[in-house]
């Protein structure tokens, strides 16, 4: 129970960190043309471009590859059903930032600040760089604007999640199937049931949400 509790923890997690960081480089827009084969799913006002989509699967891919090697093979691609799963991230992606924006979750210019000098990617010996910011977004061909526009975003999700996790049931202090001598395996189960029951309260709300949107997918576009 232990090993399948942190699988589908992880998973829910992972899927939702890589959507994240397309998220950022992104962005997210209104729907402003009908018919474009480029976006393949529209939530409420917003478009999830395909490229989005495919930048997204190809880190999942990459990710997954690296972990299992020569295990990943068809059979464990098509067990993880990656195609919907990325599709799924992405729309929940959305769905939150359109209940942040309902709730009247902001950030501030000040925690906008804070969050990108945190960021490792653009630090030197541990410390902010500006020119290092400047150039890894110019070699994403994104102006800072775009991209501080993009992680604000990011981070008004991020605060969402958070609000929605600590609604989330809290598992009792000592599994009653683990060894009371066995500490670590009682800390690692306590841990495990923590995640997924973070992980349930989001996806839960977001079921919920779903059915008040307009959501449109185009399953064509994504083979």
């Amino acid at each position: 129970m232990l090993r399948a509790m942190r699988q589908h923890a992880k998973y829910f997690y992972v899927l939702f960190f890589i959507v994240i960081l397309s998220f950022i480089f992104w962005g997210v827009g209104t729907v402003d043309k009908s018919g474009d084969t480029n976006i393949v799913a529209e939530v409420g006002g917003y478009k999830i471009p395909a490229e989005e989509y495919w930048q997204s699967y190809d880190r999942i891919y990459k990710f997954y590859r690296e972990i299992y090697k020569e295990k990943f093979d068809e059979a464990m691609q098509k067990s993880l059903n990656l195609k919907e799963g990325v599709l799924n991230s992405l729309i929940e992606n959305r769905v939150l930032l359109i209940a942040a924006k309902d709730n009247g979750i902001t950030v501030s210019d000040a925690e906008l600040n804070e969050a990108i000098k945190s960021e490792p990617a653009f630090m030197k010996d541990g410390v902010f760089d500006n020119d290092i910011y400047q150039n890894r977004l110019r070699l994403n061909r994104l102006t800072p604007e775009a991209y501080e526009a993009a992680k604000r975003e990011d981070l008004i999700v991020e605060k969402m999640k958070r609000m929605i996790e600590l609604s989330a049931p809290v598992p009792p202090e000592e599994p009653t199937n683990v060894a009371a001598q066995d500490d670590q395996a009682a800390k690692a189960l306590r841990e495990a049931m923590k995640n997924n029951a973070r992980a349930s309260a989001v996806r839960a709300y977001v079921e919920g949400l779903k059915k008040g949107l307009k959501i449109k997918i185009y399953p064509e576009r994504l083979s």
